[in-house]
């Protein structure tokens, strides 16, 4: 086994039996992004000697019977929107060139309280909107690999790195990982505190994990969640072992959503249906189901409100440096701007009343089910349809995607599974059923 391919958790359980040793580990993922990153771009900025540093610090303290945490020696990489103490942070962005923040963004403080070691920032679209980055998708370097968070996707596929933070707040982290071939995981609103990372929407933005296995995306998570007294938004809602749930694996009710099957192209519609099939097959209850009325205005909320937050967090640095930005941010703000503050107010009443109509629905099925994108990551390097993941980051609420299969052109297509507020564990208990029945483990030819 090349040392490059491992997964977060086979890493860590090496590394804790003394097997495997972090400065290998990282000495060949450093080799790795040698060799491949030239053509996939994956990464804003690689901290060779932090990283080295890091595992050398890692071994001598296994050597002494010290881990730090269930991440031990584990490199991870973070979209270059997450603050990294004394590295740059630069969020795809000419208004921030040069930025060095001071301070960790929580959720890399906590992989590294954990072990885990920061290998670099990987590329995003500016500030996580719709500039493209110029990662390319390792599948086909013709395509994207999605966005915002490009490089997180593009650099965890190409096996680069185990394991990587991403963000979402309209589809930035679960449609990437779609288009990339991985799992990708938005947790409920408020369990992964933002503090630290740049923020595009206040109300909107999730951290996001991305893996190659739904285990190393929940180990992931027990070390990233809980509540963050930085943070105004992250909640106290108390933190359970995701890796313990998933271990708890069984048939789930499946709740079918018949309309996002319909919306996508025939082929992922099929594709997906042969992963249904499957599942239903291995013992998945699977019905049909149907969003509630708001459902129709959920676009045009999650948007109103996007823009609105962007145009406030933004108007002290955008009166100055207005010409630095790129096109479609400083679109964006300048819409944002103009949206008066009665259709913002009726914004955030429509994504409460489909919070609370989403209530029933959800309680009646382990996961709603949906493809994850309703076509394949397209070519050029815009970022794709984000249409299929707007009413989980509008209502907060968990998602999480698991590959499925592949296109007759070898892309890699994924099903989302959402679930309740703070079910993540049903969710990844769910989806690790389903990726074990789809048993599809895909890997880019590089």
């Amino acid at each position: 086994m090349s040392l490059h391919t491992f997964g977060a958790v086979d890493a860590a359980r090496a590394i804790r039996e003394k097997v495997l040793s972090p400065v290998d580990l990282v000495e060949a993922l450093l080799k790795r992004i040698e060799t491949v990153d030239t053509h996939i771009q994956a990464w804003a900025l690689v901290d060779r000697d932090g990283a080295r540093a890091a595992a050398r610090q890692a071994v001598d303290e296994a050597a002494r019977g010290v881990f730090r945490g269930p991440l031990h020696g584990v490199p991870f990489g973070a979209k270059d929107i997450f603050y990294s103490a004394g590295l740059p942070t630069e969020a795809g962005s000419k208004v921030m060139a040069g930025f060095v923040p001071d301070y960790d963004a929580t959720s890399v403080a906590r992989l590294k309280a954990a072990g885990a070691i920061l290998l670099g920032k990987l590329h995003t679209t500016e500030f996580a909107t719709s500039d493209p980055a110029p990662t390319r998708n390792p599948w086909n370097l013709a395509c994207t690999p999605g966005g915002s968070s490009s490089g997180s996707a593009a650099a965890v596929a190409a096996r680069m790195v185990p394991l990587a933070l991403g963000s979402q707040t309209i589809g930035s982290n679960v449609r990437p990982a779609s288009y990339c071939g991985l799992v990708g995981l938005k947790p409920t609103f408020g369990r992964i505190s933002t503090r630290g990372v740049m923020a595009l929407s206040y109300t909107q933005d999730h951290v996001g994990l991305m893996a190659r296995s739904v285990e190393d995306v929940a180990l992931a998570l027990s070390v990233t969640a809980g509540h963050d007294p930085e943070d105004p938004s992250s909640s106290g809602t108390p933190v359970p072992d995701y890796l313990a749930a998933i271990t708890r694996r069984r048939p789930p009710r499946i709740g079918l959503l018949r309309e996002f099957f319909e919306r996508a192209t025939p082929e992922v519609a099929d594709v997906t249906s042969q992963a249904v099939s499957r599942l239903e097959r291995a013992g998945a209850i699977v019905e049909e189901a149907k969003l509630p009325p708001t459902f129709r205005a959920v676009a045009a909320a999650a948007y109103l409100i996007t823009r609105s937050d962007t145009a406030s967090i933004h108007a002290e640095r955008f009166a100055s440096k207005a010409d630095l930005y790129r096109p479609a941010i400083r679109s964006s703000i300048e819409m944002g701007m103009l949206i008066p503050g009665d259709l913002y107010v009726r914004a955030l009443r429509i994504r409460g009343q489909f919070r609370r109509e989403l209530g029933p629905l959800l309680d009646r099925y382990d996961v709603l089910l949906t493809p994850t994108t309703p076509a394949p990551a397209p070519e050029g390097l815009a970022t794709g349809d984000p249409q299929f993941q707007i009413p989980w980051s509008l209502s907060g609420m968990p998602s999480v995607t698991v590959p499925s299969g592949l296109t007759t052109s070898g892309l890699p297509l994924g099903i989302q599974l959402v679930s309740g507020a703070f079910t993540e564990s049903a969710l990844l208990a769910a989806a690790a059923w389903c990726e074990d029945v789809l048993d599809h483990t895909p890997a880019p030819n590089l």
